[in-house]
């Protein structure tokens, strides 16, 4: 079976050469998939996972726009239209300067699988730009969706494609894109999601990645009789996914004690209560500030320079920041400290490296587009509301996400439980997720 796995991915390398964020996220799904398609041949002969792996199309296009001393600034624009079989493209749109091909191709083709796993009919894109919303100011901000919204909106439609926000893009951004949308086209529509309540947002949305990654840890956890009540909690990150994890895992009993940023990471043996978490929101959603500043406000340990915890033992870890943050040394150390539940928030927090350390230890491990499929979720609730022009109730919301996260985690177990009785989640998300998707394309005919 390695051989399988070797020269598919000696294909894929060949084809898309330098993209390693896409090689990578490709390997992981290719080695849990390549054996369940050679046991289901009309899949190998309808060559379904060369076709997933194989956008429907990328657009790539120039964004000019004039910062606030009047000089002109380019940057580049992407949208990644992975899959449709099952609906429209669905998934967000990143500002950062790290955007390039590699990383929004791997985004798009988890977003496929992930989709798939809500149940909910959206299919799998992801889009972006290198530009770096950070210090800018609003009409910079303004200047620069406005002129990225022009040529994407030829590509999009509640129908065809429905953008969301990711890193970089929160409800300013969304709102900007939104209304140069609506002057182009004439038409108010779902076509972003992750809009403000005002104007056809949905309750919840905020919370929803994180609630979701906690729901599905607490899913894990009750397999073996457990619960977050009482266990000691380390996130990384401090956006949004990580407050709203925190938050979710304080309310179930756990005491979080760390969060992180690209500077260092703070460590808070106390936990980091309602009170302090209200104050992290303040910091980093209005003042923009950095967690170093948590530290001396409450007087906690800083560790200057290193972004990711996880070296502070724990039994519960949610990494919740971005791609590749722990590595087999830190999955090696989480193991060893008595971490035995590790639920991930980002996109492709682990390394191949270390996803293996956690199913070798045995260890309850939630990969990404399982744990962190509320977010997308909840961007699906938003716009079955739109069609439906009403909105429903908090709790009406959080009671679908946290169905919908149960649901998620039957499947896992459904097609991850090995003879032994250990449950491998990447094994059970990816082929819970490809059936769907597959089934779909077969249906479709060859195209």
């Amino acid at each position: 079976m390695s051989n399988l796995v070797e020269d598919f991915m000696d294909h894929i390398i060949a084809k898309n050469p330098g993209e390693v964020e896409f090689h990578q996220a490709v390997k992981e799904v290719a080695e849990s998939l390549l054996p369940f398609i050679e046991a289901n041949p009309h899949y190998k002969r309808a060559k379904i996972l060369e076709r997933i792996a194989e956008p429907d199309r990328v657009i790539m296009f120039r964004v000019a726009w004039i910062d606030d001393q009047g000089e002109v600034q380019i940057n580049r624009g992407y949208r990644i239209q992975m899959n449709n079989a099952i609906g429209p493209y669905k998934g967000g749109l990143r500002f950062h300067p790290s955007v390039n091909l590699s990383i929004l191709k791997f985004l798009a083709f988890e977003q496929v699988l992930k989709n798939s796993l809500t149940t909910l009919p959206m299919g799998g894109g992801k889009g972006g730009s290198d530009f770096d919303p950070h210090a800018k100011s609003d009409r910079e901000v303004m200047s620069f969706c406005q002129s990225f919204m022009t040529e994407l909106s030829k590509h999009i439609g509640a129908d065809t494609d429905v953008p969301a926000g990711d890193i970089g893009v929160g409800g300013r951004e969304i709102g900007y894109l939104f209304g140069q949308y609506k002057r182009l086209r004439n038409e108010f529509t779902g076509v972003l999601t992750g809009k403000s309540l005002d104007w056809g947002g949905s309750l919840m949305r905020p919370e929803a990645t994180g609630y979701g990654q906690v729901y599905f840890a607490e899913e894990m956890l009750k397999t073996r009789g457990e619960s977050f009540n009482g266990k000691i909690v380390i996130v990384s990150g401090s956006g949004n996914v990580a407050q709203y994890a925190a938050e979710k895992a304080t309310l179930l009993g756990g005491k979080v004690v760390t969060l992180s940023d690209s500077s260092g990471f703070i460590y808070d043996p106390a936990g980091i209560d309602h009170d302090k978490l209200e104050y992290v929101k303040w910091l980093k959603n209005y003042e923009r500030g950095r967690i170093r500043e948590y530290a001396e406000k409450y007087k906690c340990q800083y560790f200057e320079g290193k972004s990711t915890p996880w070296e502070i033992p724990c039994d519960i870890a949610l990494p919740s920041a971005t791609q590749n943050e722990i590595t087999e040394a830190d999955a090696i150390l989480l193991v060893k400290n008595g971490c035995f539940c590790v639920s991930e928030g980002a996109n492709m927090p682990s390394t191949i490296e270390a996803i293996n350390v956690f199913l070798k230890s045995k260890i309850l491990f939630g990969p990404g587009k399982a744990a962190n499929a509320g977010g997308v979720a909840t961007s699906g609730l938003e716009m079955s509301q739109n069609s439906m022009r009403l909105s429903w109730t908090r709790e009406e919301v959080d009671t679908r996400l946290h169905n919908i996260m149960k649901n998620i985690h039957q499947k896992c177990i459904e097609h991850g439980k090995e003879p032994d009785g250990f449950v491998n989640y990447v094994k059970g998300a990816n082929i819970a997720g490809f059936i769907k998707v597959a089934n779909a394309m077969i249906n479709q005919g060859i195209m």
